[in-house]
């Protein structure tokens, strides 16, 4: 691999996917009726992503954030500040609808609806794409191609930037997996049957502080996927902050949205 330009050993990229309450409703239209579950997921949007975005700004850090179009609507003047702080708003459907699940065209147009949301609030189109629940469809990459999209973020098949060749043209993929996404880890959701005993923070920093390392290490990408109504629970941002500081101890890391890196890969420097 080449080195990173600008003396960086390790590209650092904080991410959010900013689902609310849409992936509970995308995955069970019943939820909608369960106010408790319905708060805990609005939480989200409404408490915890104000407070991730006063965090990221004390660290002077610029993230990728992606929302589906259906949380945008609801939630505008939340996408124009997020927009407005510097941050990268990516495409993340509309009701967090999984490609896998849909037909070729349904999955066009979900992805349209959602890009046209997001470019009405911001004045910009988003250039870049993460998959609900990473279940892309086997049209997704010549999909995204064909509406413009620089790159994806939904596949596990390397540990910096590739290319996903299209009839069209390349596609950058910026890798993610699941040891590094939080809702493995906290997630807690009986109605969806999703009741595995919650990982205290202690234990999350030491997985994600031992993944950041060995990738320092290699001279790898560190791309972090977050929830904020899982991650912006008090305690577990306590722990968010503490990794951050810890990564930014380390010489040669360099914080980045999700374009950023997928413009280093477009320019060969992997």
């Amino acid at each position: 691999m080449a080195p990173w330009p600008n003396n960086i050993v390790c590209p650092i990229v904080i991410s959010f996917d900013l689902d609310g309450i849409s992936g509970t409703i995308n995955r069970n239209p019943a939820s909608k009726n369960l106010p408790t579950l319905m708060s805990m997921r609005e939480y989200g949007p409404s408490i915890a992503t104000p407070r991730i975005l006063d965090l990221l700004d004390s660290h002077k850090i610029k993230s990728s954030f992606f929302i589906p179009g259906f949380i945008a609507e609801t939630h505008p003047e939340l996408v124009l500040d997020i927009h407005r702080r510097g941050h990268e708003i990516g495409n993340h459907g509309y009701m967090h609808e999984p490609p896998a699940t849909l037909t070729s065209q349904e999955e066009e147009n979900v992805l349209q609806q959602g890009s046209e949301i997001l470019k009405d609030i911001t004045g910009q189109s988003p250039v870049g794409y993460r998959s609900p629940s990473w279940e892309l469809s086997p049209d997704s990459f010549e999909i995204l191609k064909r509406n413009h999209f620089l790159y994806d973020s939904s596949m596990m098949g390397n540990d910096v930037p590739y290319l996903i060749h299209t009839k069209k043209a390349p596609i950058v993929e910026i890798p993610i997996h699941w040891e590094l996404d939080d809702h493995p880890f906290f997630n807690y959701s009986p109605f969806l049957n999703q009741t595995n005993v919650m990982a205290s923070p202690q234990h999350v920093y030491s997985v994600w502080s031992a993944a950041f390392e060995g990738l320092y290490k290699y001279k790898r990408t560190f791309v972090l996927t977050m929830h904020p109504w899982i991650i912006g629970r008090p305690g577990r941002l306590s722990m968010l902050d503490k990794l951050i500081t810890m990564i930014k101890s380390f010489q040669g890391t360099s914080f980045m949205a999700c374009k950023d890196l997928a413009v280093l890969k477009e320019h060969d420097y992997m």
